[in-house]
């Protein structure tokens, strides 16, 4: 890749996937050390890698993924544990929960916090809403799969309200059949399917709200990258999003419709607080870099790498 071109990248092997992973790559390191920024790490290179797990999901809602896949994960994020594999994640709350789950003291796990700057590198791409019928200010988005842990059913709480104000849903993303079980959406929602980051952009910065339901996230990138653009947040009051968004969103009760409802009613009637939540949003996204990640996870390799 281009991108990789100051680092020297190569190919190496001719298998893929997790077979990969697990055998050609490390025939290929020749004793380095391994960085893995997926989730995944093959097993062979024991103790001689840094790996980024996000967050405990294959054990934690177990109903969101097929059961190959959370079966793989729980027993790679394990032996990766016990082999002695440098585990990073991105937040306290998945810190906290992978520690409970592969039996770590919480301090062996670094916490590296996500960035969102990426959304306002390509310029916003509005035709996204004439393509599909939206209007400025005249829609709430959500972004997520149909995964059950992403609880979009619950949007459809709030579907009399925003119907009342004449107000449209509309839902970016597409779940990977292959990982996730679909678990339902809300009824009445516009479908965007996936879209660029380009369109995104423009999605969150001509939004009404983002409304993120979800009762398990291990960072929360979403809420993240519509208060970098400047767009309210209505989120759930759910895994590691109350530590990510602070006090620049209104949250609410995920199990609770009438939360959800009363959140969303306050953003639409009280005066000024859609502006304040904009102006919130973008301070605390800013504390949110790239730079600040790599430069976290460089200091977080074996003093000689760095």
């Amino acid at each position: 890749l281009p991108a990789c071109a100051a680092l020297g990248a190569a190919t190496v092997g001719r298998r893929r996937g997790q077979v990969w992973e697990q055998i050609d790559l490390p025939r290929a390191l020749g004793g380095d050390w391994l960085l893995s920024l997926g989730n995944t790490a093959p097993l062979a290179v024991r103790a001689r890698q840094t790996v980024v797990i996000h967050d405990a999901g294959a054990f934690d809602t177990p109903e969101s993924y097929g059961l190959a896949f959370r079966s793989w994960y729980r027993v790679l994020h394990r032996a990766l544990a016990r082999l002695g594999a440098r585990i990073v994640t991105v937040s306290s709350f998945s810190r906290d929960r992978l520690a409970l789950r592969l039996g770590l003291d919480p301090g062996r796990i670094a916490v590296i916090p996500e960035g969102a700057e990426h959304i306002l590198r390509a310029p916003a791409d509005a035709s996204v809403l004439d393509r599909n019928g939206l209007v400025p200010g005249r829609y709430v988005l959500a972004v997520g799969t149909g995964a059950a842990h992403k609880n979009l059913a619950a949007l459809g709480a709030a579907a009399s309200l925003l119907h009342a104000r004449g107000v449209r849903l509309a839902i970016a993303g597409r779940a990977d059949p292959a990982v996730f079980r679909a678990a339902g959406s809300a009824a009445g929602a516009v479908a965007l399917g996936r879209v660029s980051d380009a369109e995104l952009r423009a999605l969150y910065e001509h939004a009404a709200a983002l409304l993120f339901p979800s009762r398990y996230e291990g960072f929360g990138l979403p809420p993240v990258e519509a208060m970098a653009c400047g767009c309210p947040v209505v989120a759930a009051r759910a895994g590691a999003v109350p530590e990510t968004v602070g006090d620049a969103a209104l949250l609410f009760e995920p199990e609770a419709p009438g939360s959800l409802v009363a959140a969303l009613t306050r953003l639409l009637d009280q005066p000024g607080l859609a502006e304040e939540l904009g102006a919130r949003g973008r301070a605390r996204a800013a504390r949110f870099t790239w730079r600040a990640a790599a430069e976290a996870l460089r200091d977080a390799l074996p003093a000689d790498l760095r």
